[in-house]
């Protein structure tokens, strides 16, 4: 087998993984977070459907300092406010959270980096 192919087998595993965290993240965390009328409007802007779970993930997977530089700055209403999140989840949610957000952002970094690297004719 070529090392792309494990690549590619690695990163899209990853991303189906990632997939099934989300509906979980969702549906366990993010739900109790968006009926509570103290959370509901510190989630972060939502583009479409479903992207306050990744402000929630990322807020709960980054260090609080980074989270309060995000915050305080003039685009700071586009992130959730992390401070508030972690007095209203879990040990649980937290790790869900960055077991989420660690298996996305690398999977979906190490597929953009396979596709610039077989573009440029690395795997030829």
């Amino acid at each position: 087998m070529n090392t792309e192919l494990i690549l590619f087998a690695i990163s899209l595993s990853g991303i189906f993984v990632a997939m099934l965290l989300y509906v979980v993240l969702g549906q366990v965390t993010v739900r109790k977070l968006r009926k509570n009328p103290q959370t509901k409007d510190e989630l972060g802007t939502e583009f479409m459907s479903g992207w306050d779970i990744l402000n929630v993930a990322g807020a709960l997977a980054f260090p609080r300092w980074l989270n309060r530089k995000f915050r305080n700055n003039l685009l700071g209403g586009l992130y959730a406010n992390a401070d508030l999140l972690y007095k209203h989840t879990t040990m649980f949610d937290r790790a869900l959270a960055v077991i989420f957000y660690v298996t996305w952002v690398f999977s979906v970094l190490l597929m953009f980096a396979l596709i610039l690297l077989s573009h440029f004719g690395f795997f030829d």
